[in-house]
């Protein structure tokens, strides 16, 4: 009997047929907006969909490459007689790396690199040297080393007059240095005759 009256509908009452205003209990079924499934699905698509764009945009970025732009390989370096006997000129170390030095016999532009590590040495005028602070490495004003872990002297570019009669420094042709010979005797053509 007990199943009888659970199983029977409940009896209205003649006032239940008026609305009434009062607090009503929330109804069981009612999911809300979306139901957790709903929820992760959603989340789910979107991560792939934000994963699967950045990964394209990373595919398209690749069709265009990083471009270093770097100083030219040529520059001009003035006229000759903005260089005294015996400078050695610092005005072109910051921006291309090079020192022009003018001696008696000519005009030659030094690589500012060691040829240990390639750091760059300074210009130590009261020591008349090259002197790398890096690992100690000494290079007489020719680019000869003397002294520390270098193992050769130091490169030197092509200098020349242009047409329009300034020195022009060419850093495309280099001519590397070899241990233990001084560098006028190896490449003579390093020096310009002015």
């Amino acid at each position: 009997m007990a199943l009888e009256i659970a199983a029977s509908p409940p009896a209205r009452h003649a006032s239940s047929s008026v609305p009434s205003s009062g607090n009503k209990a929330p109804e069981r079924g009612h999911k809300g907006i979306w139901s957790r499934r709903d929820f992760f699905t959603r989340l789910g698509w979107g991560a792939f969909g934000v994963f699967s764009l950045l990964g394209f945009l990373g595919f398209i970025r690749s069709a265009f490459p990083r471009v270093l732009f770097q100083p030219p390989a040529t520059f001009k370096a003035g006229i000759a007689s903005d260089y005294t006997v015996g400078e050695v000129s610092e005005k072109y170390k910051q921006e291309y790396r090079v020192w022009i030095v003018r001696e008696e016999q000519g005009i030659y532009a030094l690589f500012a690199k060691c040829t240990h590590l390639g750091c760059t040495p300074r210009w130590l005028e009261a020591e008349d040297k090259f002197k790398c602070p890096c690992h100690g490495s000494g290079f007489y004003k020719s680019g000869m080393n003397f002294e520390g872990p270098a193992p050769r002297p130091l490169d030197r570019f092509e200098i020349f007059v242009g047409e329009s009669g300034e020195l022009v420094v060419d850093k495309n042709v280099l001519f590397r240095m070899q241990p233990g010979v001084e560098p006028d005797e190896q490449h003579p053509e390093s020096v310009l005759k002015v």
